[in-house]
């Protein structure tokens, strides 16, 4: 299907809506972006309009972005673009949606700690070393924000990459963040 590929980089404007349907999960959200531009004769820069569009995310991606994303978080958000028309109480109006491809953090205005999803039905071995690899997120002094900033932990990839990482204790990631 061919169809105008966007990508948008703004902030979300509303809570994100999620619901299962027949055809999988969806999520929706309304999706906030301001150009800006460089105003020479004050040496700044200056917002311009506003455009807000409507963001629809499926299955997987509508799941982890209603478990991800809050009003106001800065998004970079990758997808077909769809404009709608329709006549509401004989006034015409038209619509601006995104069908979400890909969405994520915008990282040039703070951090973010990537916590990757299992799977439903996937092999008994893949959850195992998804467990061992992710243990300090879920148990142990980590998880309660106490370990130490040298603890170090031996983990091992989906492609088999093997070594040792010096997990971020989540104090210093609240402190970092700053959307």
């Amino acid at each position: 299907m061919n169809g105008t590929t966007v990508t948008l980089v703004g902030n979300v404007a509303t809570g994100v809506e999620y619901r299962e349907t027949a055809s999988g999960g969806v999520a929706r959200f309304r999706f906030a972006v301001t150009g800006r531009r460089w105003v020479r004769e004050q040496g700044a820069w200056a917002d311009g309009s506003t455009s807000f569009y409507t963001v629809f995310a499926w299955r997987t991606l509508g799941a982890n972005l209603a478990a991800s994303v809050a009003v106001g978080d800065p998004l970079v958000v990758h997808g077909r673009l769809r404009v709608r028309e329709e006549e509401r109480e004989g006034k015409h109006r038209t619509f601006v949606d995104v069908d979400a491809v890909a969405a994520g953090h915008d990282l040039t205005r703070g951090t973010a700690a990537f916590r990757r999803t299992t799977r439903s039905g996937t092999s008994a071995e893949h959850q195992r070393e998804y467990q061992a690899g992710h243990q300090a997120d879920h148990q142990g002094e980590y998880a309660r924000g106490v370990a130490p900033v040298d603890a170090s932990m031996n983990v091992r990839t989906q492609s088999g990459i093997e070594g040792s990482v010096t997990p971020v204790p989540p104090s210093v990631e609240r402190s970092t963040a700053q959307f």
